[in-house]
């Protein structure tokens, strides 16, 4: 968005709102929604916060290793009442591997989801990137796990609450064994997402966007058209398939995607407290940022 004068009444709405999710990851305790600062319908705003957020993360010692869409399966968005994705900032701090132990109190209100990861190895810095463009781009796909979060109390969203929220993000598992997708139809794939061995969650690839492929060419073009472009080597999570599954306790979840792969998330009972990391984010007040990356 165009940069606003710093005393103008909609530079002060973006500032709470970081002030306000700033404060939520520092004390680690969910805020009310920041659509009282923002509104519900200014995503040019959200994203200004969600921008300011990340700089602040980086500046932390966070690095930017891709992206992540949100909000692309109509099961997820009538969860909220929303009808268009999103996008948010993948770190290197919430990447992890198949079977890797998360500790249960990095989250606030944790929900698991099961999605088709894609790494790239070319750029795709053109603004109407096409299906074709993807595709070339595309090294190989991998079965995933995100952990999305919310720092808003209850999931209480709109579009705005979770684009400045960082597209309600909070880490991702990816599997280990990598896919190409010569003549593989990812619209077809199922979705089996298991908790604790129990099926907990089923979904298809047409679930997310028609396909998972159509939902990366959503985000190459729209961060293209921000000035933000995927880049090689970024993680891409193209978006869930499926319903998302409440993450109420320490537990195991498999994820199975047919033809594609299979990865587990392993939850933990928190660290002792003189072993426990410190939680991931901002360092300092994001509203002080001013370059993202």
């Amino acid at each position: 968005m165009t940069e606003l004068p710093p005393d103008s009444p909609a530079a002060a709405r973006i500032d709470a709102a970081a002030a306000q999710l700033t404060e939520a990851l520092r004390t680690r305790t969910p805020c009310p929604p920041v659509r009282e600062h923002l509104g519900a319908t200014d995503v040019d705003a959200a994203y200004e916060v969600q921008r300011r957020l990340a700089t602040a993360r980086t500046e932390a010692g966070a690095r930017r290793v891709g992206a992540k869409i949100g909000l692309t399966a109509r099961a997820v968005q009538q969860q909220f009442g929303v009808h268009q994705p999103d996008f948010g900032v993948l770190f290197d701090d919430m990447i992890h591997g198949h079977t890797e132990p998360l500790p249960l109190d990095r989250f606030l209100q944790p929900r698991a989801e099961g999605e088709i990861a894609f790494v790239l190895d070319r750029d795709l810095e053109q603004p109407g990137a096409s299906v074709a463009d993807v595709l070339r781009a595309t090294a190989f796909v991998l079965p995933a796990i995100e952990i999305v979060d919310s720092r808003i109390a209850d999931w209480d969203l709109t579009l705005t609450d979770t684009v400045a929220d960082n597209a309600s993000s909070g880490a991702v598992v990816l599997g280990t064994t990598p896919c190409g997708l010569d003549g593989r139809d990812l619209a077809r794939v199922g979705m089996t997402l298991h908790r604790d061995g129990e099926p907990a969650s089923f979904g298809a690839g047409h679930a997310c966007l028609g396909s998972p492929v159509v939902a990366v060419v959503w985000l190459a073009r729209e961060l293209a058209r921000r000035g933000r472009p995927l880049r090689a080597g970024d993680v891409v999570m193209s978006g869930a398939l499926g319903p998302m599954v409440p993450v109420d306790g320490p537990g195991r979840f498999r994820l199975e995607l047919d033809g594609v792969g299979e990865v587990e998330a392993l939850i933990e009972e928190p660290a002792e407290p003189a072993q426990r990391a410190e939680p991931a984010g901002p360092a300092r007040p994001a509203a002080a940022a001013e370059e993202r990356v």
